[in-house]
């Protein structure tokens, strides 16, 4: 709720003509400076404006105006309201974009559909202000001046502030589905993996064969009596 009047100047066109506040008094409750209140009083400020009787509108207290009139220091207190005015919706619609920058548009759109191609078009009209087959014809190298676009930062042309193009972007990134892992083919393992021998393991033994082994015994008391022969 406003602290303030309704019709602040005529409100105190009222309180200076009907009450004996101060000035200081009178412009503390309508929010005027003091020296606007004693303008009205001299008839430099608000000529031609008809007194608003806040008593009548419910905005002030008849008592409140006695007791503050007494005590200079005393400041008026605004009344609140039984009447609830509707909150006044702001209509939703595309970003207004200024004549001087229009031209720039199709650039800006151009730059979001290259850098954030993730961005969906309702999101591009909220920032830029343009149409979705305005956006198409981009997307598809239809537009009239294709061959002369230029990607440019919607930011630095002042199509969009910063804050806005960064909520967009975080917004289409909770939006987009997590990208499914591709099937990898096997793949060798990394050297350090191949070439690092476990704690647990045993160390290597080769195997021993049996018949190998009487075979060079064998072979070699062979060779020491043909020796002896000698």
């Amino acid at each position: 709720m406003s602290n303030t009047p309704l019709m602040p100047k005529a409100t105190a066109v009222w309180l200076v003509d009907n009450t004996a506040l101060t000035f200081e008094q009178i412009g503390d409750f309508c929010k005027l400076h003091a020296l606007e209140v004693k303008g009205i009083a001299d008839g430099e400020v608000a000529q031609g404006i008809k007194g608003l009787d806040p008593i009548s509108t419910g905005q002030l207290a008849r008592d409140e105006i006695a007791i503050a009139e007494k005590d200079p220091n005393r400041r008026l207190k605004l009344l609140e309201s039984k009447v609830r005015l509707p909150e006044k919706k702001t209509r939703k619609g595309p970003r207004y974009t200024p004549v001087s920058r229009r031209h720039d548009r199709p650039n800006a759109i151009l730059w979001l559909t290259r850098n954030h191609p993730e961005l969906k078009d309702a999101q591009i009209i909220r920032l830029v202000g343009t149409t979705k087959s305005t956006i198409q014809a981009i997307r598809e190298r239809t537009h009239w001046n294709s061959a002369q676009l230029q990607p440019m930062d919607p930011v630095t042309l002042g199509l969009c502030s910063q804050i806005d193009l960064d909520i967009e972007v975080q917004r289409a990134a909770k939006d987009r589905p997590a990208s499914a892992v591709e099937e990898r083919g096997a793949t060798l393992l990394p050297a350090d993996v191949t070439t690092r021998r476990h704690e647990d393991a045993p160390p290597r033994r080769e195997s021993l064969d049996l018949e190998t082994v009487f075979a060079k015994l064998g072979g070699s008391r062979k060779t020491e009596a043909d020796e002896d022969d000698e």
